[in-house]
């Protein structure tokens, strides 16, 4: 019978160990909208990551609704996460899904868009800036100085619509553009096609437009296309739709970002974070013009 005993415990101990061996810390994503491929290409950058560092990935999608982003990362606190990285919906709004994780002690790491309010341990995003300023650059290349353009903004609020279109404003002072028009269409593909319709019926001399992604410039492509006009298009992000259209000669040039290193940096610098390592306040990730 003791014998017995001591093989039971034996067993119990053994369990013990692989349970503990096996148990994962837990990585919150919150992703603006996953109807995007680029946050697609994010997570799944995230969840490689994760997976080869050995931690559980929970990801939920925003679906581009600070109140939804909110009762997300409230979420989140309940299921045990240890650190959030967070793809806000809006800089300003997301302050307080942010507030949330600093009462409860959860490292909180922004990706692609920053966060105005909060304390955050870092940053991690292409330079905005200097890729909107590479789209105005490549259209002076190509069109030379004055070009008449139209600019499609992403979802006001956030930090990649306004970044992108501080650094096309650069390129706008430096090569003298004529700016028919710059409208908002909130980074999708269908408002894309709308406003640009809109916009051709009146500014039909237009010689270039600037989308603030690839999806809004694959609407305005549409649009263009129904036309029949000849317009020059510069996308931005990188995504494989983008990346195509620029291969088939439709899109002139993508500004690519690489998404799903943006996500695996994610899990990188929470793994350090939760090591007690230092990490960088901001950690850029390198863009490149992509032409055919």
């Amino acid at each position: 019978m003791k014998k017995l005993t001591t093989i039971a415990s034996a067993i119990m101990l053994s369990l013990s160990v692989v349970a503990t061996a096996s148990a994962k810390d837990t990585i919150a994503l919150a992703v603006s909208t996953l109807d995007n491929p680029f946050f697609v290409s994010l997570k799944d950058g995230a969840q490689k990551k994760a997976d080869e560092l050995g931690y559980k990935l929970v990801v939920l999608d925003s679906q581009n609704d600070p109140a939804k982003e909110l009762s997300n990362v409230e979420d989140l606190t309940v299921r045990g996460a240890k650190v959030l990285l967070i793809n806000p919906t809006d800089s300003e709004a997301v302050g307080n899904a942010v507030a949330i994780a600093n009462r409860n002690k959860i490292p909180v790491i922004t990706l692609d868009r920053g966060a105005a309010k909060g304390d955050v341990v870092s940053h991690i995003a292409s330079d905005n800036v200097a890729g909107g300023k590479m789209a105005g650059d490549f259209i002076a290349q190509k069109l030379g100085e004055g070009a008449k353009v139209i600019q499609l903004e992403g979802i006001a609020g956030t930090s990649a619509a306004r970044e992108r279109g501080e650094g096309f404003k650069q390129a706008i002072d430096a090569h003298k553009f004529n700016v028919l028009a710059s409208q908002p269409a909130d980074f999708d593909r269908t408002k894309g096609l709308n406003v640009t319709e809109n916009l051709l019926a009146s500014k039909s001399d237009v010689q270039a437009i600037f989308a603030q992604n690839d999806e809004m410039a694959l609407g305005a492509l549409r649009a263009v296309g129904a036309a029949k006009k000849e317009v020059l298009i510069v996308g931005f992000d990188g995504t494989d739709d983008g990346v195509k259209a620029v291969e088939s000669g439709k899109l002139a040039a993508t500004i690519a970002q690489q998404p799903d290193l943006i996500g695996s940096l994610g899990v990188e610098t929470a793994d350090k974070v939760l090591k007690g390592e230092k990490v960088e306040a901001k950690i850029p990730v390198d863009l490149k013009v992509i032409t055919k």
